[in-house]
């Protein structure tokens, strides 16, 4: 395994490369509502956003824990711009290793959405 990415700054964030990136942990992140919710958003607007664009009915440290989790698992690419930490979805990435998986995703759960609750 090739040890995640490290730059020269204090402030930057590891993230998996290509080669590291695994379907199950893909799957696991992808798994949990509130982290397909911020994927969805990011799909959704196409660029990057702050953790505080996020609406998320949890503590700010489960929130931060969910961004982790998304990032280890290589669906997001954090990095800091000034104070702001921004996420962007690597979707290319995901389409690269995993052709369609991540549309198929977003458009199961947007249909899951419009059927009403139990």
């Amino acid at each position: 395994m090739t040890p995640p990415a490290t730059a020269a700054s204090g402030r930057d964030l590891p993230h998996p490369g290509l080669e590291d990136i695994r379907l199950e942990s893909v799957l696991h992140a992808l798994s949990d509502p509130m982290r397909l919710q911020i994927v969805r958003e990011l799909a959704a607007e196409g660029r990057e956003l702050s953790c505080s664009d996020f609406a998320l009915p949890v503590t700010k440290s489960t929130s931060t824990h969910h961004f982790r989790v998304l990032r280890e698992s290589g669906v997001v690419r954090q990095v800091y711009r000034g104070t702001a930490k921004l996420n962007g979805l690597r979707a290319d990435d995901l389409d690269a290793l995993f052709p369609g998986l991540l549309d198929r995703v977003l458009e199961a759960a947007t249909r899951q959405a419009g059927r009403p609750a139990r």
